[in-house]
């Protein structure tokens, strides 16, 4: 939608995101999403195991230098995956295996610099196994967000006005950390991203228990307030500003 021009002349974007307690401003990372290869050769595991190349140690030499890596990466540096196909049957060595990898930071920049370190951690499986190797993106990066601080005054004193209480940094506050294309979008046009408490703690996203959180007279009010919060922004940023959209 950016790139075709969605957001041409908008003054405002707005986005808010359930979380297990209330957080106003989004700090996401910076963050790539490839889709990793491997190809090697089949064959029968027991009888003729000279003559295979094994597509899942690639994988496993990979995945261990990744975790050495991690001890030389900034502290703000998040690289984490999962491996989705690694075989079909034990007596079988594996031909492909494949995997979805993430590699976050703090910015676009930052991430232009860590990247290429892990594609190396990648290589070395492809170079100790003799596979090869296959990086395929599977979207463009998201940028880190950048916070319209006058947009994101409002939101604090309408949720406040709500009744909302925002939380203190520590961990049940992390949320505004994932990821997200609203970064991109705030690159290019003002905006905030806010997080809406749903009381799920000591639930937190991306858990089976959250997703319970979501449904109920609780979710509903953060659901209700969420969007009163943002269309109250919304219209303050347009008086307030002398325009007439957002």
């Amino acid at each position: 939608m950016l790139d075709r021009g969605a957001f041409t002349g908008v003054d405002l974007a707005m986005m808010a995101h359930p979380a297990p307690v209330d957080v106003a401003e989004a700090r996401p990372f910076a963050v790539s999403h490839s889709k990793i290869s491997y190809t090697g050769k089949s064959a029968h595991a027991a009888a003729y195991p000279e003559a295979g190349i094994n597509a899942a140690d690639a994988f496993t030499v990979a995945q261990v230098a990744i975790g050495l890596l991690r001890q030389q990466l900034p502290a703000s540096a998040r690289v984490h995956g999962v491996v989705t196909h690694a075989g079909d049957a034990p007596n079988a060595i594996p031909e492909r295996a494949t995997g979805r990898w993430y590699v976050r930071a703090e910015s676009l920049a930052e991430l232009a610099e860590l990247e290429p370190r892990v594609i190396r951690a990648f290589e070395a499986g492809a170079l100790a196994t003799g596979c090869d190797l296959e990086i395929e993106p599977e979207s463009k990066p998201y940028a880190e967000f950048r916070t319209d601080e006058r947009a994101l005054g409002h939101y604090r004193a309408n949720a406040l006005a709500l009744g909302r209480e925002f939380a203190q940094p520590g961990q049940a506050a992390r949320m505004n950390r994932a990821s997200t294309d609203m970064g991109n979008v705030s690159q290019a046009v003002p905006a905030i991203h806010p997080y809406i408490g749903i009381g799920s703690l000591p639930a937190t996203n991306h858990q089976r228990e959250f997703a319970a959180h979501c449904v109920g007279g609780t979710a509903e009010r953060a659901l209700l307030d969420a969007a009163l919060a943002l269309a109250w922004t919304g219209v303050d940023r347009a008086t307030r500003a002398g325009k007439a959209t957002a």
